[in-house]
């Protein structure tokens, strides 16, 4: 005779931890800039189609990258390759296969000066004249976005999975290192300038899909205090209809000797982003981090994986590239290193 107490214990029991397992956060992802097409000891810029793929993290952890960055600077004026000689084509190749892999992409555009001509770090003021209609320098910008939203479109079509695709717009506009940050206009041309680019990106996207990410850096506008910092960030958000993720980006500069001003500049930014996102009902990331040449001994343990620790809502942590033409500037360690260890260690914990 079956025992029906038992048999109604044990479906309740199974409720819960199907309830529990719902409930439960996704893993927070981990991304590397330009990870599969080059490293400090190796790259991958012919372009040639590869059979097969090769990457920084695998080549570290046996794992494939959940998330790859990749920057588009140089689509606007046609280029066949980017600022930092990845060809497009190679590009879309390993977008697809990210895509088919399961994992994620982010996407960066460091477009050139309309006004000038300059790369990204000329910060001849343009930002006034770029989101005035009645100027000739609006209607290269028009050009240039147009270039960048057609390309966007090639690599959302090869999605897989819905929200595979991060397009983060204008980064980092509360530093003054690029044409479009904090000294170059005002807010309300910084919000302009991002509204227009959502705005011809969904055209050029149709019925593809991908999620547009908010991500200041650097917050020194006004007081030191958070409530100064969420001001900040609150005042050149471009908005609702327009933004998906607020999240920000801060590096770790000057070794060990630096932690501590990373960590407080860290927790300040962090900390303005996580309440603007709970505010405005948003996803929240750390949409750039890193300590180049890995200076700061055992730093993903000893202070990357605390900090995340701190902010359990954060969906992804992107480092940025280990570049195949500079020897120090590398974010992620090589293998068979102390750092390495390190590595493997921090993203057993993740």
């Amino acid at each position: 005779m079956v025992n029906v107490k038992m048999v109604n214990k044990a479906l309740l029991l199974l409720l819960a931890c199907a309830l529990c397992a719902c409930q439960q956060k996704s893993k927070m992802l981990f991304g590397h800039q330009d990870d599969v097409v080059y490293s400090s000891d190796w790259q991958r810029l012919a372009d040639s189609t590869y059979a097969d793929t090769r990457s920084c993290i695998h080549d570290l952890t046996g794992e494939w990258p959940d998330l790859i960055g990749f920057d588009i600077g140089g689509i606007e004026l046609n280029h066949s390759r980017n600022l930092d000689s990845v060809p497009f084509s190679r590009m879309i190749e390993e977008c697809a296969r990210q895509f088919e892999r399961g994992g994620k992409v982010t996407l960066s555009w460091h477009a050139r000066n309309p006004l000038t001509g300059g790369n990204s770090w000329d910060t001849t003021p343009c930002l006034a004249q770029v989101v005035d209609s009645s100027t000739a320098v609006h209607d290269t910008m028009q050009v240039w976005i147009e270039r960048a939203a057609a390309f966007v479109a090639q690599i959302a079509a090869l999605q897989t999975q819905p929200d595979q695709l991060i397009v983060r717009l204008w980064h980092e506009q509360s530093g003054n290192w690029f044409w479009w940050g904090r000294e170059a206009g005002s807010a309300e041309d910084y919000i302009a300038l991002w509204r227009w680019t959502r705005t011809v990106m969904d055209k050029q996207l149709s019925l593809c899909t991908s999620l547009y990410a908010y991500s200041p850096d650097k917050l020194t506008l006004y007081e030191d205090t958070p409530e100064g910092a969420y001001r900040e960030t609150a005042e050149w958000y471009p908005g609702d209809e327009y933004v998906d993720i607020i999240g920000t980006d801060c590096y770790h500069h000057g070794g060990a000797e630096g932690t501590e001003d990373y960590l407080y500049r860290a927790h300040r930014q962090l900390d303005a982003a996580a309440r603007l996102a709970k505010k405005h009902g948003k996803r929240f990331a750390f949409t750039e981090t890193g300590c180049e040449s890995l200076r700061c001994p055992n730093w993903y343990t000893s202070v990357l994986l605390p900090l995340l620790r701190e902010y359990p809502d954060i969906e992804y942590v992107l480092v940025w590239r280990n570049a195949w033409d500079i020897p120090t500037h590398y974010f992620l360690p090589q293998p068979n290193t102390s750092e390495a260890d390190d590595f493997k260690a921090f993203m057993k914990q993740m």
